[in-house]
């Protein structure tokens, strides 16, 4: 096996933030052991599913707004390293805050092809923030 490749499945099971890859139509193709502690949902539950899975209700209209113009164009603002803090929600339907960064993964001909989220829960830091 190449290197790059033992260093990439290394870092999926390892990390401690979730990392999750949804194809063009927003369907969870990769979710690793760190987006089954934060959201609670094992890979099994979520690989095939609708990003929904993890979207408050109220912020799916935005969101999806906001994935077809990514995947339409390739540009977005987060695709470069910067985070966007935004509510999500686990299996047991606890809100909680998380602060991701996206990388859109293109085709050799530049089409989108799917999108990578690391997501960090800050949802501790987020409520002291509040009090």
């Amino acid at each position: 096996m190449e290197l790059k490749r033992i260093v990439a499945d290394s870092i999926l099971a390892a990390a401690a933030d979730a990392v999750v890859a949804a194809d063009s139509d927003g369907i969870i193709r990769i979710w690793n052991p760190g987006a089954e502690r934060i959201f609670g949902h094992g890979a099994d539950e979520a690989i095939g599913r609708s990003l929904d899975l993890i979207i408050p209700e109220r912020q799916r209209s935005v969101h999806w707004q906001g994935w077809h113009r990514v995947m339409e164009t390739g540009n977005s603002r987060y695709g470069q390293g910067d985070l966007l803090s935004v509510p999500a929600i686990r299996k047991d339907g606890q809100r909680i805050s998380v602060e991701f960064t996206i990388v859109p993964l293109k085709h050799e001909d530049g089409r989108m092809t799917a999108m990578v989220a690391i997501l960090r829960d800050v949802t501790k830091r987020f409520d002291e923030m509040k009090a």
